[in-house]
């Protein structure tokens, strides 16, 4: 017997036919098809939208409102000393730009944090937002600077402020 597409079909079992439902009594799922009697749910186009609870106040509205998101602070980029090893070499300036531009973080709009995760070898002058007692204490045991810049979003926050006249 030769196999091509003509002659194949689905293993015996695998397929099974589905109900026809109101199609009279002896059927099994004659008269209301299941649906038993009357109210919304028996009608046709009936779909219920997430959290409904039958007319009841629902959870989701009977609970009190928490907290806020405040919409210009966004986190630090975290950076650990053993990746800024791996990405730079000995001598470098390692600033936030850089970090983008060598893909070791993916944005800055909150700033840049460096960490005391790993050992430190090469001599590198950081220009960040943020850093640990631990990563300071490495980076400058190995003869490093630490520089420390503002924030891209409290520099936001400062020149919205001069606009409007409120100098702080």
């Amino acid at each position: 017997m030769s196999m091509d597409l003509s002659s194949l079909s689905p293993a015996p079992g695998s397929k099974k036919r589905r109900k026809r439902v109101g199609r009279g009594p002896s059927s099994g799922k004659g008269k209301t098809s299941g649906r038993g009697h009357k109210g919304q749910k028996s009608r046709s186009g009936y779909s219920r939208r997430a959290g409904f609870e039958g007319g009841q106040m629902p959870l989701s509205r009977r609970l009190p409102k928490r907290g806020f998101n405040h919409t210009s602070r966004h986190p630090l980029a975290e950076v650990n000393l053993d990746v800024i090893e791996k990405a730079f070499d000995d001598g470098a300036e390692v600033t936030t730009d850089g970090l983008v531009e060598k893909k070791v973080i993916k944005r800055l709009k909150g700033g840049v944090k460096v960490l005391g995760r790993g050992e430190l070898t090469k001599k590198l002058s950081l220009k960040v937002n943020a850093v640990s007692a631990a990563a300071r204490s490495k980076i400058e045991s190995v003869g490093g600077i630490v520089e420390l810049i503002e924030p891209p979003a409290a520099r936001a926050v400062r020149n919205r402020q001069k606009r409007s006249g409120k100098e702080g």
